[in-house]
């Protein structure tokens, strides 16, 4: 989101106004965040904690009773000028407390099942579980409807995406080969859903879907669309229409006015240590223990020397 706003802060005092006031009205705004995970600052100094939810079932059930497809920590240093996008495994094993107002009793469970039993406050209970995982409180949170997303690709012409691996589709069957082009919006969801017949299975599915976050962020500062009013217009109308957003109460205005140093090229992309485990029956991912240093890097702002000492974990996007 910090990304898709901070490409207006380049615009004129006026057409920033406009496109602002675009965004802001295209925009759903919900109360998100556990008040226990939320942080108390509502201030703009970083570090900066966002977390972003990714589904493709907004539509279809606005309560949001239903399992995350994607759980992002993302985590602003103090600069303001580069984020890091911090995977969580949906499948990771997590104790998720009680949340009395869906009746859920609480337990241990695959992270992603926090979304569903919070009922319609899906996110609310997914915020506590990774707060109390992580021990990270968020200065704002957005749920994603990743299918929305099709559209604002094609408005922009298409992400620019490079393949090292080639990737069959299980859904339709397409072939992405090896190389560097550019795919539309269809190709690029179908793409970022792939998990089966990888060697990383949900791992590369995270990092593709990082590719194609970090796409639209490269597309969107493209000199082309940014000279097309008309165009920029539809697309950042489009891109609000994809979004649930809790801002922890900061305006709009200040939110583009402070991320207008970000560039697409500063942002990094990050796999949360774990591995893959069978317990009881069913498949986990469970933390591995460089994670407990990624979670004080990300409380202390100071991934980015968390990353450089663990090389291994940082995602090539």
């Amino acid at each position: 989101m910090g990304i898709a706003l901070a490409i207006l802060a380049g615009l004129s005092l006026g057409g920033l106004k406009l496109l602002t006031e675009r965004l802001d009205d295209a925009l759903k705004k919900a109360d998100l965040l556990d008040s226990d995970a939320r942080s108390g600052n509502g201030e703009l100094h970083g570090p900066l904690n966002y977390l972003l939810i990714g589904s493709d079932q907004r539509d279809a059930n606005p309560t949001m009773g239903h399992r995350a497809d994607s759980i992002v920590i993302v985590n602003i240093p103090a600069g303001l000028d580069r984020a890091y996008l911090i995977s969580i495994p949906r499948d990771l094993r997590v104790t998720i407390p009680a949340y009395p107002p869906s009746g859920y009793k609480g337990g241990q469970d695959k992270v992603n099942a926090a979304f569903q039993y919070g009922g319609a406050d899906g996110a609310k209970l997914l915020s506590a579980t990774v707060t109390n995982l992580t021990g990270v409180r968020f200065d704002g949170a957005a749920i994603v409807d990743f299918t929305g997303f099709k559209r604002v690709v094609d408005l922009l012409g298409g992400v620019n995406v490079c393949v090292d691996r080639q990737v069959t589709s299980i859904h339709t069957g397409h072939v992405f080969p090896v190389g560097c082009y550019t795919m539309d919006g269809a190709q690029s969801l179908d793409y970022a859903r792939q998990r089966y017949g990888l060697p990383r299975g949900d791992y590369d599915r995270q990092r593709h879907q990082q590719q194609i976050l970090k796409g639209i962020a490269q597309k969107l500062t493209d000199p082309a669309v940014l000279a097309n009013p008309l165009r920029l217009d539809q697309t950042i109308r489009a891109i609000g229409g994809t979004m649930t957003v809790d801002t922890n109460g900061v305006p709009l205005n200040d939110l583009v006015f402070s991320f207008r140093n970000m560039r697409a090229e500063n942002v990094t992309g990050i796999r949360m240590p774990s591995t893959g485990a069978r317990i009881d029956g069913t498949s986990y991912n469970v933390l591995t223990p460089d994670a407990d240093g990624l979670f004080k890097a990300i409380r202390e702002g100071d991934v980015a020397a968390w990353a450089a000492a663990n090389p291994k974990w940082v995602n090539a996007i």
